[in-house]
């Protein structure tokens, strides 16, 4: 048995970007930026794809990568990786996001700290405060609440808090999610909540059931793909790293 497994997501039929995973940014499909990027993270002793899509795979293995095949009924990543997470047996489990080329040690290390140091946390996510107003209205922008003790309120595409009175800080959810393996194979066997439907977010399904979430403040962003905006923000970025 590993300690700590690094599964990422990769499906093909993205609603709103045909084929994410394949495309090429820079002249790397970016699921190989993400694989690249996740594999520089030296506390995770195997990190592969999980894939719906023959061609995912098939690019993945040209680059000297792992993928594994899975179901193309699975309802979400988390049950994607939950499929990969039952036949590879590790003490804690990494989602990392296919769409997160900037996913990086930076962002799995405090997470895993959050599991090892408290055995009553079964799942560890990051939040960054929000510093372009635009993103608090944005539905791609998933917010977050938590109470002192950084366990989760509430996940939304809404704006949350709503700010009747006072300017209170709003926070994101931005890239992996860390899982005790033992929590993940419970919660891909349970059923998708009505919540969890209704924002298309899989943390609701957790919190609907009544266990914890640890949010673990971070003051790094990344830039998530989900629209063609995205894709032109990360190459202006790239950019910007490769003039420095």
């Amino acid at each position: 048995m590993i300690e700590t497994l690094a599964v990422i997501p990769a499906r093909y039929g993205s609603t709103r970007l045909p084929a994410k995973p394949l495309m090429e940014i820079g002249g790397v499909p970016l699921v190989i930026r993400v694989l690249r990027n996740a594999l520089r993270c030296r506390g995770v002793d195997r990190t592969l794809v999980a894939t719906d899509d023959d061609r995912i795979a098939s690019v993945v293995e040209d680059w000297g990568g792992e993928a594994m095949m899975t179901p193309k009924d699975l309802p979400s990543g988390g049950d994607r990786v939950a499929y990969v997470a039952e036949r590879i047996e590790s003490r804690y489990v990494l989602n990392i996001q296919g769409d997160d080329p900037l996913v990086g040690p930076e962002m799995v290390d405090p997470l895993m700290e959050a599991l090892k140091s408290d055995p009553s946390v079964p799942l560890a996510v990051l939040a960054k405060r929000i510093e372009r107003p635009e993103e608090i209205d944005s539905p791609d922008i998933v917010k977050m609440v938590f109470d002192k003790r950084g366990n989760a309120l509430y996940f939304s595409r809404s704006p949350i808090p709503y700010r009747r009175v006072g300017e209170a800080a709003c926070y994101k959810h931005i890239g992996p999610y860390a899982y005790r393996r033992d929590f993940l194979l419970r919660f891909s066997s349970w059923d998708q909540t009505e919540l969890e439907r209704s924002e298309s977010l899989e943390m609701l399904r957790v919190l609907e059931r009544g266990y914890p979430i640890r949010c673990v403040e971070t003051y790094r962003d990344t830039i998530e793909i989900d629209t063609m905006e995205d894709v032109k923000s990360l190459e202006r970025y790239l950019q910007e790293v490769e003039d420095e």
